[in-house]
């Protein structure tokens, strides 16, 4: 069999995201044929090479699926030194070994997916796929169209710049407003940090929506199983991601492409000129 990078055959074995397992292979949480490794990469058989994680044996199991409406004040990591309240200990009797798909940062609740497939866990976080998720945001003071506008023409970070996909107002105040937020990226506190960047601190936000999975029927700390068909809804807003990046690409291409050439014959006419 061919070998493989250390941190997806982990995450395919439900260990955590594959973020998550590269940050335990370099705190020195995981052994391969007996030996610690902490520099990347690591190529490894998972057919032939004992590897153990946190003194446990890594094995694979059957592929699950959870949905989870997470309340405040639960972490979306499954190893956590300063033991909080973990969004897997609301999971009880699943058996699998699953980790949180994506960021949801303890300040936040909403819809979040819990499973052991690293292959879906990475299409749906990775900034190359673009699967849309949808916030609601309660925000202190009265935004403007003019804020919204900016939301989605992008806000400025130190890693770049970061943009909505769509911004709806659902109800708007002199003192607060609340909003509907989409975005295709994942940064770190995004919501957060770009309505701040406007002067707009969150008060509360609840993630709402991944693709077409919405918290319909779910109660705050409770989760249920996904059917076959969400899952593959799931694989279909990644597809469907990649197809709207494909058609968007080409467009901004050709156009530049055009600007390039307008651009020589300008310079041509204005040298003929002189």
């Amino acid at each position: 069999m061919a070998k493989e990078r250390l941190q997806k055959v982990m995450a395919e074995a439900g260990i955590a995201s594959r973020r998550h397992c590269e940050e335990m292979i370099q705190q020195g949480l995981v052994k391969v044929n007996g030996a610690q490794v902490t520099a990347l990469p690591v190529l490894v058989d998972p057919q032939q090479d004992r590897i153990i994680v946190s003194g446990r044996r890594l094995r694979f199991e059957p592929k699950v699926y959870f949905l989870q409406n997470k309340p405040k004040n639960v972490v979306c990591t499954n190893y956590d030194p300063q033991g909080r309240r973990r969004a897997v200990d609301l999971l009880r009797g699943v058996k699998e070994r699953v980790y949180p798909v994506g960021r949801l940062d303890a300040d936040s609740k909403g819809l979040l997916i819990l499973t052991n497939d690293g292959e879906l866990a990475n299409l749906l976080t990775h900034p190359r796929y673009g699967v849309v998720k949808t916030y609601v945001a309660e925000i202190d003071g009265r935004i403007t169209g003019e804020e919204l506008g900016k939301l989605k023409k992008g806000v400025y970070f130190a890693e770049g710049r970061a943009s909505a996909e769509q911004v709806r107002i659902l109800r708007r105040g002199p003192k607060r407003s609340l909003l509907e937020i989409s975005l295709r990226e994942g940064r770190n506190r995004q919501v957060r940090r770009m309505l701040l960047r406007l002067g707009h601190p969150v008060r509360q936000l609840t993630r709402v929506r991944i693709g077409r999975l919405t918290l319909r029927g779910l109660g705050p700390g409770k989760y249920r199983p996904l059917t076959d068909a969400e899952v593959k809804s799931l694989r279909r807003s990644v597809q469907e991601a990649q197809k709207s990046k494909k058609q968007d690409g080409p467009g901004k291409k050709h156009k530049h492409s055009k600007q390039k050439k307008h651009s020589g014959v300008s310079k041509k006419k204005s040298h003929a000129k002189r």
